[in-house]
């Protein structure tokens, strides 16, 4: 892509910023300095065309989005439609762009629902290296079900993901490996507070279930729901709901960690 020359002028501010599919150092260098002059209502930045500002938008640290999207009505508009993230998709995952749609319960959605899995697969759910968008959506899919005010079975939640990677086309042994990593992966990136632990309890309460394999759940998973309510969440607990809960992992695990103790 040939370099293009934004010229930024105000009355203090002269900054000549190259702007390349393959200068991502130099804008994150530049990222404070930019940051400020796009969150000015009044500056140079917001009377540029949209089209450089896409540009400019998809180059800026994604922790930074929010904020942009909140300098005016305009610019708020972009986050919302689809051209902002279709720009982004293709400049991080080019080949994303290739796939095709699939069948199953977790559909593909917008644009931005499509960035979100793409990001979520990338950064969130280890998957050696390779980025699945299948994977990210369902993650958001499992996060969103957890987060509702009636929380369905965690049996129905681990038998639809199976059956979504089953339907496109992983063997049933893959389909368990998956499910078991977003379970974890979702756990994992739970805000500590009391939400949480009331859904971790909900979950460790929740009776076995003796279903063939792929559905049966992960011992991983389990795992993980005692250990965060043990350890990150152990405050949280009454004396008698400790206690209730510790022999609830005692009748699963043997030995507990010593953690798990409160040693």
């Amino acid at each position: 892509m040939p370099l293009k020359l934004v010229t930024l002028i105000s009355k203090k501010t002269f900054v000549n910023l190259y702007i390349s599919a393959n200068n991502q150092d130099f804008i994150c260098n530049l990222c404070s300095l930019f940051v400020s002059l796009m969150t000015d209502r009044n500056g140079p930045i917001c009377r540029l065309p949209e089209h450089l500002l896409v540009e400019i938008f998809i180059r800026l640290p994604i922790c930074e989005w929010v904020q942009i999207s909140c300098v005016s009505k305009q610019w708020a508009s972009m986050f919302q439609g689809e051209c902002v993230w279709q720009t982004a998709i293709a400049r991080n995952w080019p080949s994303a762009g290739l796939r095709k749609r699939w069948p199953g319960p977790i559909p593909r959605g917008s644009a931005r629902r499509r960035f979100q899995a793409l990001y979520v697969s990338e950064n969130l759910v280890s998957s050696s290296g390779d980025i699945d968008e299948l994977v990210g959506h369902t993650y958001l899919y499992l996060k969103e079900q957890l987060e509702r005010p009636a929380i369905p079975p965690s049996s129905i939640l681990h038998g639809t993901i199976i059956d979504q990677f089953i339907a496109c086309g992983r063997t049933g042994e893959k389909a368990h490996e998956l499910a078991s990593k977003i379970w974890l992966a979702v756990i994992d990136n739970l805000e500590e507070n009391q939400q949480t632990f009331l859904l971790l309890k909900h979950l460790a309460q929740e009776g076995e279930f003796f279903l063939p394999f792929p559905y049966s759940r992960s011992y991983k998973v389990l795992w993980r729901v005692f250990d965060k309510l043990f350890t990150d969440l152990r405050d949280c607990f009454s004396r008698v709901d400790y206690h209730d809960a510790l022999a609830g992992a005692k009748s699963r695990f043997q030995p507990v960690p010593s953690t798990w103790l409160g040693h």
